[in-house]
């Protein structure tokens, strides 16, 4: 039972663990101010703060003529990737799986071209997977890596999972992940994309994220491009305060 006259940390904290807990899920409707105000007695100033925290958070996000909802999952930071390998031996979050859709050898086209630093045309090796996130696909992620970084990690030929290339590819290579370019944007999904995706309108937009990875010694490891389909939101946030 909810303490008298709560905070509105407290109220925040209420829906914080419902949506922890899996009681409001991705895309549910959260209760109005005036519910909340009748819910815990308290002013409706006081729900609207509490609902802007969970809203900086991350958690909802308000729906047009429908109110707020509960935000989807964010796109996991390549960073948060790297430290839960680290931390865990496995790249993906709780409730993700990945499948291998393809393994080859394609000519590098212009965007993958300029990003591996290589004539377009040139083979490179790709490795496309889903990764789904409770059996729902998220997104469509296609890895392309140069020849030295195939002759170190052959595994990466192998229509399997290796749980973490890039990881095992710079320990190959002698040297460790340094930084990542991430560059956004939006387009219509092709007929292969939507068909991975589970997307059946006729012209579907989708978010691409295309990441270069860099190692220490300056050598590119990777170039992925994923996909997700537009509704998917590409969010984080930054504390803009100096901290202890």
């Amino acid at each position: 039972m909810a303490k008298a006259n709560p905070g509105y940390p407290e109220i925040a904290e209420h829906f914080r663990r419902q949506i922890r807990d899996g009681v409001l899920r991705p895309g549910d409707t959260v209760p109005s101010y005036a519910e909340v105000s009748e819910q815990f007695g308290v002013a409706r100033t006081t729900a609207h703060r509490a609902f802007r925290a969970l809203k900086m958070e991350g958690l909802t996000i308000s729906k047009p003529g429908v109110g707020t909802v509960v935000a989807p999952p964010p796109s996991t930071a390549i960073s948060t990737r790297v430290a839960l390998h680290a931390a865990t031996g496995s790249a993906l979050g709780s409730g993700e799986q990945s499948q291998i859709l393809e393994v080859g050898t394609v000519g590098a086209d212009a965007l993958v071209a300029s990003r591996l630093e290589v004539e377009p045309g040139t083979p490179v090796h790709v490795r496309r997977r889903v990764v789904s996130r409770d059996g729902v696909p998220v997104h469509l992620s296609s890895s392309y890596y140069p020849s030295y970084v195939i002759a170190v990690t052959p595994e990466l030929r192998e229509l399997t999972s290796t749980g973490a290339s890039r990881e095992l590819a710079a320990e190959r290579l002698g040297s460790a992940q340094d930084q990542v370019l991430e560059e956004v944007t939006s387009r219509l999904a092709t007929p292969a994309e939507k068909g991975a995706l589970g997307l059946t309108a006729a012209d579907v937009v989708v978010t691409q994220v295309v990441r270069t990875v860099v190692l220490e010694d300056g050598r590119i490891v990777e170039v992925a491009v994923k996909v997700a389909e537009g509704s998917t939101i590409l969010r984080w946030t930054t504390l803009l305060r100096p901290q202890e």
